[in-house]
């Protein structure tokens, strides 16, 4: 069964990883994913537009694993180890843990084909209710935990592999016409 992992890789490295990964194996037996976010950052009053890794010192992997793929995989450069949430796989002692399709399917919604989650177009009225108007976003309003409209940023927490991480997000906010 074609299942979705994590791979703890070296931080800095996971493009590289990824590199390595496709070299290594057919794209149907294997695909990757390194989910990123566009987020503006301004540095000595430049506001600039960049690219951060979601989830920096990982590499998501979706493949049908064996004890061939999992040897390949584990002989990769750069790779630690497969990501492990329990001790037990199927009644069975495993080095792996498979991610439930509801987490990564919140992951794949967010950052689609791209593998980028965007920015989205939010606006906060007078008693701090956040809206989405549009974007990645929208329909996720549950998961947005604080808004900073100085950075136009917004923390999201995700749950993934049994922990709920946060997450920085880039987003444009609406301002009130007075």
């Amino acid at each position: 069964m074609v299942n979705w992992y994590a791979l703890f890789v070296e931080s800095g490295k996971e493009d590289l990883v990824q590199k390595h990964l496709h070299l290594k194996f057919d794209q149907c037996a294997l695909q990757t994913l390194v989910p990123r976010r566009k987020i503006t950052e301004k540095k000595q009053g430049i506001v600039k537009h960049v690219f951060k890794k979601m989830f920096p010192g990982y590499v998501f992997i979706q493949t049908e694993m064996d004890s061939v793929i999992y040897n390949d995989i584990k002989s990769t450069p750069r790779i630690f180890t497969l990501v492990n949430i329990g001790k037990y796989y199927e009644g069975k002692e495993t080095h792996f843990s498979s991610i439930a399709l509801e987490e990564m399917d919140v992951i794949l919604k967010l950052v689609g084909p791209g593998g980028c989650i965007d920015y989205s177009t939010v606006h906060v009225d007078k008693d701090s209710k956040v809206s989405v108007i549009s974007g990645p976003l929208k329909g996720f309003e549950g998961i947005i935990k604080k808004i900073d409209k100085h950075k136009n940023r917004a923390k999201i927490v995700i749950n993934l592999l049994n922990q709920n991480l946060t997450v920085d997000v880039g987003i444009e906010v609406l301002r009130e016409v007075l």
